[in-house]
């Protein structure tokens, strides 16, 4: 049944305001005619989202749907890192991990998070995150490469001072890169299919969906000003090209095929896929 799963796989990503820590790229250069003021609001720059922030946040929900199954995952950090807050260290390993390589057996077989992204003992993770290419011009969007429609600003914010005398002087001026009414896919590639590792991506993805408003689970930075809180599904793997486009088509709705394709996913490949994933979670408990 996997075989019929490729190893491209997309997940659809909807967000007001997206603001990501390792900054985003724009191609201004190539828009702005020497004109480009970063925030003007008829600016017409797009860009790339770095993928590092989205792999962060993509792990998180993966860690808690391992936890969630009565396992734990491999710590992001480094088992002989000399953490500077050891306590914090501690909690997290009773919290639901275990050092990093800890599930490494004979065979050389770890965890399934271990499998996945890698980072021990120069093992390359099974999941490549491509970064997020967006254009405010939705015909230049091409979802079947991972990419999205969004409008990039610069944001200013300043800190003023209190006092009543200074009448709000600011104090210190801040700016940051964002991208506002995202909507597109992230394109994510196995470089080795498993039931497992489809499943696992499924039921994060639902998770983080789920708990989108949860502090803990948002995207990014900003998240006390409505940053970050991303709506998210995985687009049926079954689909082709022709119908990954249909669903971002606005003025067209599922086609009988693809309404056919999303029972049979979820009728026979999730469960399949699902049980695949608790065999090896109990594995390694």
């Amino acid at each position: 049944m996997i075989e019929n799963i490729e190893g491209d796989v997309f997940v659809r990503i909807r967000t007001d305001l997206l603001v990501v820590g390792d900054s985003i790229m724009t191609d201004r250069h190539h828009a702005s005619n020497g004109n480009y003021e970063d925030t003007d609001p008829q600016n017409q720059i797009g860009g790339i989202i770095p993928a590092f922030s989205l792999s962060g946040w993509l792990r998180h929900g993966m860690e808690k749907v391992i936890q969630e199954r009565g396992g734990t995952a491999c710590h992001p950090g480094e088992a002989n890192a000399n953490f500077r807050k050891d306590g914090v260290y501690t909690r997290d390993l009773d919290a639901g991990y275990h050092p990093k390589g800890d599930c490494l057996d004979d065979n050389g077989t770890g965890c399934v998070i271990l499998d996945l992204f890698g980072g021990f003992e120069n093992r390359p993770g099974k999941v490549m995150r491509r970064p997020i290419k967006f254009s405010p011009v939705r015909s230049s969007v091409d979802y079947t490469r991972g990419q999205a429609e969004g409008h990039y600003r610069r944001l200013n914010r300043s800190v003023v001072s209190r006092n009543e005398t200074d009448n709000r002087e600011p104090l210190r001026n801040t700016g940051l890169d964002a991208v506002a009414n995202l909507d597109g896919c992230w394109h994510l590639s196995f470089r080795v299919t498993k039931p497992e590792f489809v499943a696992l991506l499924a039921e994060a993805i639902d998770y983080l969906n789920t708990h989108n408003t949860d502090f803990m689970h948002q995207l990014g930075g900003a998240r006390n000003f409505g940053g970050g809180i991303v709506d998210c599904e995985l687009v049926n793997p079954l689909y082709t090209e022709t119908e990954l486009r249909r669903v971002f088509d606005r003025g067209k709705a599922k086609t009988q095929k693809m309404e056919e394709k999303d029972d049979e996913w979820a009728d026979e490949y999730l469960p399949a896929f699902e049980s695949a994933l608790s065999a090896r979670v109990e594995a390694k408990s």
